[in-house]
């Protein structure tokens, strides 16, 4: 058996051109819901176990037997604004002098996004792949993985040699994903000949309606899915990032065969079905108040959740806002918790004042969101946290989330109670270890609100009454009509047809 040399290489970050923050190399540095920045061994040591698409990979390339490991350097930030050119050119280079140093290479593996906007670079991922290629030259073997949100450009179709894209949102896969990509690599090297075709969707989805558990996703990607896995053929679908204003946004599918007409029939078959389901995507939203209202009215088993999806820091906001928390407090809700409010200043508060402690304050508002701003109001300190938090659900599992110091504060409204988790750091809220960290079981609660999009449903939506998408403000989008976008293509339609 040919022993193979592979290089393994992770670089993410999911860009909000709309949000005013950076990612410098700070934010790359430090763990949040992922690790903070690895090189070497610990690229491998670091992320075992958990579901990473880099994790993915080397647990395939150790299951082939054939393969030897050279990891280089992963890192990940939280989604916001662009990454800064200093940030992208140090870390790029770091890759660059890694895969230099490493000798003789058989291929190469990377862990992307796929959404990556930086300050000079509409594409951050083609420009990182631009950059390998010349330095390793045009028959070096490339495997990307990438994300469901992926904005696939030509140019990065034609830098890699083959790319796999993760198939479910919430993203249970992503080991999955990097683990196919190392097979497809492996199978290059073996001879494996392919072509591929490409083509992006005339339109926008938002992101609160590719739940790939409903339709029409739950359709196009069982259509992925039903390509034999040992087949030399295969497709991938992404579904894009929307708050990316950028010329490659949307939709788009890549197809591999043996033969370019073969590869042509394959994409034509998906991109048919993906156009015909069009109108198919639910894209409705609720008023924070009717949400609230019809949370309230509804009766049976569960609790209700109310999605705050436009405030989701997973998607680059702020997750600071308060128009939920107002529609709960002037609607009298009880028996409610929202999470996770990020405010570094109450969380001060209330170390400082202790568990059983109460004081008067501005909870969350910071953001300068035009019609935000802080709630005021008297909280009870119920809880408090390092905000070291083990994730339990089936996303993060393995995971630590690390929300700085943190809290649970409960406000009393004429006798109604409603309780939110406040954090230091963001950190979307996909996972009911972020409450139950704080002794709050959401299944003894009535209403829960998440800052989240689709990743909570996860953990959230079994045994749930009923989910609802809410429109409150917030730095990621979700309402796209209005929304100022300056680079899309021309002929891009903002919204779906209904």
């Amino acid at each position: 058996m040919t022993r193979r040399r592979i290089a393994f290489a992770g670089f993410q970050h999911e860009t909000n051109t709309f949000a005013p923050s950076h990612a410098g190399l700070a934010e790359f540095e430090v763990a949040d819901s992922w690790p903070g920045l690895l090189q070497g061994q610990k690229v491998v040591d670091g992320s075992r176990g958990m579901n990473l698409p880099i994790a993915g990979a080397v647990r395939a390339a150790e299951e082939a037997g054939n393969v030897e490991v050279i990891p280089i350097l992963w890192c990940a930030a939280e989604p916001s604004g662009p990454v800064t050119d200093e940030a992208f050119d140090q870390i790029s280079g770091t890759i660059l002098a890694g895969l230099k140093a490493a000798g003789p290479l058989d291929a190469v593996y990377l862990d992307l996004h796929g959404a990556m906007v930086t300050d000079s670079y509409d594409d951050g991922e083609a420009e990182l792949l631009s950059r390998i290629r010349k330095m390793t030259g045009p028959d070096m073997v490339i495997g990307v993985s990438l994300d469901f949100h992926a904005n696939l450009s030509h140019q990065l179709v034609d830098l890699a040699t083959v790319i796999t894209i993760n198939r479910t949102n919430p993203h249970l896969d992503m080991g999955e994903t990097g683990a196919r990509c190392l097979v497809e690599v492996l199978r290059t090297l073996d001879g494996c000949s392919r072509t591929v075709a490409f083509q992006q969707a005339p339109f926008l989805v938002p992101l609160h309606a590719l739940n790939t558990g409903a339709e029409p996703c739950k359709s196009l990607y069982q259509a992925v899915a039903d390509i034999p896995a040992s087949s030399t053929e295969y497709i991938e679908l992404a579904m894009g990032f929307t708050a990316a204003d950028v010329p490659d946004c949307g939709p788009s599918v890549v197809a591999y065969a043996e033969t370019r007409n073969r590869a042509e029939e394959m994409l034509q078959a998906l991109f048919q079905q993906l156009i015909e389901s069009e109108a198919a995507f639910d894209t409705s939203l609720l008023s924070a108040d009717e949400a609230v209202r019809s949370a309230m009215s509804m009766t049976g088993s569960g609790p209700v959740v109310l999605a705050d999806v436009q405030d989701n820091p997973g998607a680059g906001a702020s997750s600071d806002t308060t128009g939920l928390l107002r529609a709960l407090a002037g609607a009298g809700a009880h028996k409610a918790i929202l999470g996770i409010m990020c405010d570094a200043e109450i969380c001060a508060k209330a170390h400082e004042f202790g568990v059983g402690g109460d004081f008067h304050g501005g909870l969350g508002g910071r953001s300068g969101i035009v019609g935000d701003q802080p709630f005021k109001g008297h909280f009870k300190v119920r809880a408090l946290s390092d905000g070291r938090i083990p994730y339990t659900g089936e996303m993060y599992a393995g995971s630590i989330a690390e929300i700085g110091p943190s809290c649970l504060l409960a406000i009393e409204n004429e006798g109604r109670e409603i309780l939110v988790v406040v954090s230091s750091e963001r950190t979307q809220c996909l996972d009911r270890a972020l409450f139950t960290h704080f002794g709050v079981d959401p299944y003894e609660c009535e209403i829960v609100c998440v800052k989240s999009i689709i990743h909570f449903r996860a953990d959230f939506e079994p045994g749930s009454l009923a989910v609802l998408n809410v429109s409150a403000p917030g730095l990621f989008p979700c309402e796209l009509k209005g929304q100022n976008y300056q680079k899309l293509r021309r002929g891009l339609r903002i919204l779906p047809i209904s």
